[in-house]
């Protein structure tokens, strides 16, 4: 649905700078990679203004878009491109944290699902950043571990510590919520 209301001739007008072709551009897209720059982001704010930075990318860039492969995917490309610079200009900034001084996450309820999609979005930004950023580019972008070791300048193997210890946090920390809700459901 989404490909059929890309059409060559609305690619041109953005690559013209149409700002009536950039909007529909955006609205097509925007939602879907908001989803992807929220998995990146400590919060809203980052994922909206990794977004932007995104998209001014994408409108500077559209030149470059040869019609080689998926379109939608050399978006998500320069998106992912964006949050993993921004990822590297925050390291400067913020200090991280070790696993034992992260706050417990609150407990979701267990029948809604949206509540479910929260905590796991939330869970997934609690990781601490450089584990965040590896679990997301092998798990939920299918980069490999050499891909990823050269984006974020690491070595291979380290990501793949990276992925595991996200995992093992995750997991523990989805143990947790889960007893916590356990014991209520039987005290009750």
């Amino acid at each position: 649905m989404r490909q059929n209301l890309i059409t060559p001739e609305l690619i041109a007008a953005c690559k013209i700078g149409d700002r009536k072709a950039q909007e529909k551009l955006y609205k097509i897209y925007s939602a879907k990679m908001y989803a992807l720059c929220m998995r990146y982001a400590a919060d809203t704010m980052e994922a909206e203004d990794i977004l932007m930075v995104g998209f001014t990318k994408v409108f500077t860039k559209i030149n470059t878009y040869n019609g080689q492969g998926s379109f939608e995917g050399w978006i998500r490309s320069i998106i992912v491109n964006s949050a993993l610079s921004n990822y590297y200009r925050n390291l400067r900034r913020i200090k991280t944290t070790s696993f034992e001084n992260l706050p417990l996450m609150k407990e979701v309820a267990v029948n809604d699902q949206r509540c479910d999609i929260d905590y796991l979005l939330k869970a997934l930004q609690s990781l601490p950043k450089q584990y965040r950023q590896a679990f997301n580019m092998f798990v939920l972008e299918g980069y490999s571990h050499r891909e990823i070791g050269k984006l974020l300048a690491i070595s291979e193997s380290l990501s793949k510590v990276h992925v595991s210890r996200a995992r093992k946090f995750l997991q523990e920390n989805l143990n947790r919520v889960a007893m916590r809700i356990d014991k209520s459901y039987y005290a009750a």
